[in-house]
């Protein structure tokens, strides 16, 4: 059984352009990787890392420190019946907790097939507005707010 307790990663180069991903088992449901902790003592940092590997091929830990940040930024949400099969009964909920990876321009995507059908780079405005999650979508805004921010 799944632990609803999850992380989201949006991937981004310095561009501003944001990696979404199809999943397999739902078409035309673009999203940036996401994925449950493995253990309810699972580091979220390390969920974050792992599921950016499973998803993608890219390894967090042969990027410069600090690429992968902790938005600190949280949401509940209400999982998909579809997928509620996955938790333990009367399971409805998930928290999902939010990070950002930056990756060099040249990052190369290997989709982990049975998850993912499709990836494309799109600017983050485009991006957010592809993205099936609503919430999925504020996060690659938040992102990049907090980005403008940092610069002015």
């Amino acid at each position: 059984m799944k632990i609803p307790i999850s992380v989201l990663v949006v991937i981004y180069k310095s561009n501003g352009e944001v990696l979404l991903i199809e999943r397999a088992d739902k078409a035309n449901f673009w999203q940036s990787v996401t994925g449950s902790v493995d253990s309810p003592d699972e580091d979220f940092s390390a969920a974050a890392a792992r599921e950016v590997s499973e998803e993608t091929g890219i390894d967090v830990q042969s990027l410069p420190a600090n690429s992968l940040r902790d938005m600190h930024h949280q949401i509940e949400y209400e999982i998909y019946p579809q997928w509620r099969h996955r938790y333990a009964p009367g399971v409805t909920r998930n928290t999902e907790h939010w990070f950002s990876l930056l990756v060099p321009d040249s990052a190369q995507v290997q989709l982990a097939p049975r998850e993912h059908v499709a990836y494309q780079w799109l600017p983050f405005t485009e991006a957010a507005k592809k993205c099936f999650s609503p919430s999925n979508g504020e996060a690659i805004l938040k992102l990049f707010s907090a980005r403008q921010s940092r610069s002015d």
